[in-house]
């Protein structure tokens, strides 16, 4: 039995404008969290990759903050590593005819680089577009949120509030997408409570602050 099974003919509206409010009209969540792998990954499309990609940094994270072992440290350890993984394999490939890897098997790709401009640039598109205040309501939201972390920051290192970021994207966008329709009728609510207050606030404050006179500008 569902949580709204009292509310399922309002629920269907709400959930379809909840859903159009977070992720635009007719968009899935694959797509919104940029499709191909990552989405895959953050999604558990592919569970092994996904464990995988948690146990990973599940374990950078315990070496840090349990074990405190420092950056650098850490640093030298995987140099190290690697150099000595790349000298056996090139040694032991004279003996055993294997393929022994070249400069181009460690290089990163242009398609690679320019895949990351092209998501970065993306990011702060929409950080512009959200700073702008054109929807209030998503602007609020992520103030409160930044403000959230911050505080939460200054108690904690910054590998763990990266830890805890990444727990969130690991999990947040899975369970959206397997209870959809619960959260969109809860963000609905939530959405009108928001509306509300910012109208009170609108009401008692915001309208009564002194605007200097626009003056029209003069083309000559």
């Amino acid at each position: 039995m569902t949580v709204y099974s009292e509310f399922d003919v309002h629920a269907a509206g709400t959930s379809k404008a909840a859903s159009r409010f977070w992720l635009g009209p007719n968009r899935p969540i694959h797509s919104i969290i940029g499709g191909g792998k990552v989405a895959d990954v953050l999604l558990w499309k592919n569970k092994s990759l996904s464990a995988s990609v948690l146990a990973g940094f599940s374990t950078i994270w315990f070496l840090f903050e349990v074990v405190e072992l420092h950056f650098v440290t850490m640093v030298c350890y995987i140099l190290m590593l690697s150099m000595l993984l790349l000298f056996t394999w090139i040694q032991a490939s004279n003996f055993f005819r294997w393929r022994p890897p070249t400069i181009y098997d460690i290089q990163v790709s242009e398609s690679t680089a320019r895949h990351i401009h092209s998501r970065v640039n993306k990011l702060l598109i929409k950080f512009y577009r959200l700073s702008c205040g054109q929807d209030l309501a998503r602007f609020f939201v992520a103030i409160s949120l930044l403000w959230v972390l911050s505080i939460f920051g200054s108690y904690s290192s910054a590998l763990n509030v990266v830890y805890v970021v990444f727990l969130c994207l690991i999990i947040v966008p899975v369970m959206y997408d397997r209870y959809e329709r619960e959260v969109n009728y809860i963000a609905t609510q939530g959405r009108s409570d928001i509306k509300r207050m910012y109208k009170k606030l609108d009401a008692k404050f915001i309208s009564k602050i002194p605007r200097a006179p626009v003056k029209a500008r003069k083309y000559k």
